[in-house]
């Protein structure tokens, strides 16, 4: 049974912002959760280097990338309901297998299938926001959206370093409530998204399939790319930090306990008030969003560099704060309002597909990178400059592919 709009009073839209800011936390608990307690499976499954350690996160995102193209086309013909709930009961059983899990070798097949239903996600998200959302409101909404991700990242990062690093529960627990988490999901998506047709009008269908060479090359066109590859190089920076920073922190820093988690979280926190500013502006001011995007950008890529060269604690979280003040949470929102703006409406879910494509692909990427740079020179620094020189390429590519627009 689906929500009622005239039952509740409150248009649809809006209900769409809330149900998807839910579905991130819920991601976002999963993604942040294992990281910071790397020591701990090593306890129950035996000690592993740096690069196997990464490569969890690199499993789940090889399958979660995987699953952007397929998914969006899906969507496109399909629905979302009918890609989504089967993807997220997918999900919920990988996160399951994950806390059963007494190898590496079962964690690694329990991440990867978590990946791939967990990819159902993005495209049907994206492109039931922007056929939803008024477009004068997007760049706000996506951004009310996407600010699950930095609290599903917090509660996370917070809960593993509480309930097993101070509490000493057992590193599984984490992996449950991931999983019961992601089955209220679907409930949620089940009562509350409606069933969408494609298209009611047959004329359309076939006026629009005359039109579909033109759509399918206006995917790749030079804008596009150049959107694609931004969207990789923000991704890249984002998902080092996200894998190795609580180890960073920890282990080349001397954090300890609660304060790894806190401290990581501070990313996540900081992100939700400079999504809303700048989202904001952006749909204020929609002929600066690619100097929004400029600027964003590679205030990013300084704030890496800035946490990376603090000579102690306190200008070190205070590059932290900065960046996800200033980093990908901040961008996103009008990275895809700027996607949204320029795609075919008849194509969002592939669209949105193949966008995400490039930007996850950094994330099955920059783990296993970073982890091997530190098992060679015994440091994840460099790993930090990679991220930022990455940031600031793609960021100089967009502008000059973009600037006459």
């Amino acid at each position: 049974m689906e929500i009622s709009e005239a039952k509740t009073g409150v248009p649809y839209w809006q209900k769409v912002i809330v149900m998807l800011c839910m579905g991130w936390i819920a991601i976002w608990i999963y993604r942040s959760a294992l990281t910071p307690l790397f020591p701990e499976i090593q306890q129950s499954i035996g000690i592993h280097s740096n690069a196997q350690m990464g490569l969890i996160s690199s499993c789940y995102f090889f399958g979660y990338t995987g699953m952007q193209i397929p998914a969006g086309i899906l969507v496109d013909k399909l629905g979302r309901k009918i890609v989504l709930i089967p993807g997220f009961l997918i999900f919920a059983a990988a996160a399951f297998l994950i806390a059963k899990s007494g190898t590496l070798m079962t964690i690694y097949i329990g991440s990867f299938i978590a990946g791939l239903g967990c990819g159902s996600y993005y495209g049907s998200a994206y492109s039931l926001s922007s056929e939803c959302i008024p477009s004068e409101r997007r760049g706000l909404s996506t951004a009310i959206i996407n600010s699950g991700s930095a609290v599903g990242m917090g509660i996370g990062l917070i809960g593993s370093s509480l309930l097993v690093k101070s509490v000493g529960l057992p590193w599984q627990m984490m992996m449950y409530i991931c999983s019961i988490t992601i089955l209220v999901m679907v409930l949620v998506f089940a009562r509350g998204i409606k069933s969408s047709v494609k298209s009611e009008k047959v004329e359309e269908q076939a006026v629009e399939k005359k039109k579909e060479k033109i759509k399918i090359s206006s995917l790749f066109n030079i804008h596009m790319i150049a959107s694609y590859l931004l969207y990789f190089g923000t991704c890249y920076s984002y998902y080092m930090i996200v894998t190795w920073l609580p180890s960073f922190l920890q282990e080349e820093r001397g954090f300890k306990g609660l304060a790894i988690g806190f401290s990581s979280a501070l990313v996540a926190f900081a992100a939700i008030p400079g999504a809303l500013f700048f989202s904001r502006l952006s749909d204020k001011f929609k002929e600066k969003k690619i100097s929004f995007i400029l600027f964003l950008e590679l205030a990013a890529a300084g704030m890496l560099f800035l946490v990376v060269k603090s000579p102690n604690a306190t200008l070190l979280l205070i590059g932290l704060i900065l960046y996800g003040l200033l980093g990908k949470l901040a961008v996103e929102p009008i990275i895809i309002s700027f996607i949204g703006d320029s795609a075919s409406k008849e194509n969002y879910g592939t669209t949105f597909g193949i966008f995400n494509f490039f930007g996850m692909s950094s994330s099955v990427l920059a783990p296993a990178i970073t982890g091997m740079i530190s098992d060679s020179t015994g440091s994840k620094i460099m790993g930090f400059y990679i991220a930022a020189a990455i940031l600031v390429v793609t960021a100089i590519f967009f502008l000059i592919v973009n600037k006459k627009r």
